[in-house]
């Protein structure tokens, strides 16, 4: 897939899952719980043991309509080349690696370090990365994008970390083009609730909708 079309998928759907699961098996689940919740960017990390096979079954499994297949927790350009050849089609890091920006340049990967200073919201925009990732979330909170947001209007930002169905209002109203959900939305899976992670789902894209106006 074009990497304009991904960047655009990310901000029309508003929701990323990052995937953290025990076994190859419990992150397929997920996976499928948010899909049919009606998530469809579904970034897998390496954290989850094996995680570059997950991705390829993923990308076996499922058509470019159907998912919206990333990478995430990716600390260095070896590991984003590994994800990328699976079928990862977005790479997203804790922080700025400019190997890993450079690499994902050059096979046009849309790519998403985070920052949790100015300073590095600046760098990764001079990287030429694509989003920035405010993480830890919790910690820079929703005041921080919209604060960057006055004298850097430019700076796309996404927060993960802390994103729950409470604060996304207060998310997208500070000019988050998306939000990245993680233990809120997938807690179904520690008890193999699978159906919970799928209400879950739903809930936070209505919540992202609703946010937005219903658009």
């Amino acid at each position: 897939m074009e990497k304009e079309r991904v960047l655009t998928r990310i901000r029309e759907s508003g929701v990323v899952a990052v995937v953290r699961a025990e076994t190859c098996d419990q992150a397929l689940r997920i996976t499928e719980a948010c899909l049919a919740g009606g998530v469809c960017a579904i970034e897998v990390t390496f954290t989850v043991p094996r995680a570059h096979q997950v991705i390829a079954d993923l990308r076996r499994r499922f058509s470019d309509d159907e998912i919206l297949l990333g990478a995430g927790s990716v600390l260095d350009p070896e590991t984003a080349r590994i994800a990328i050849l699976e079928g990862a089609t977005y790479i997203v890091s804790p922080s700025l690696n400019l190997d890993t920006v450079r690499l994902c340049h050059r096979y046009r990967v849309a790519c998403m370090p985070g920052a949790m200073t100015v300073a590095e919201v600046i760098a990764i925009l001079e990287s030429g990365a694509d989003i920035v990732k405010v993480f830890p979330g919790e910690v820079a909170g929703p005041g921080f994008i919209k604060g960057v947001r006055g004298p850097v209007p430019q700076a796309c930002m996404m927060p993960t970390g802390g994103v729950t169905l409470e604060n996304v209002p207060t998310w997208i109203a500070a000019g988050a083009v998306a939000v990245g959900v993680g233990g809120q939305l997938t807690a179904g899976a520690l008890t193999g609730d699978y159906d919970q992670v799928t209400r879950t789902a739903r809930l936070f894209v209505e919540a992202v909708k609703a946010a937005r106006g219903g658009k």
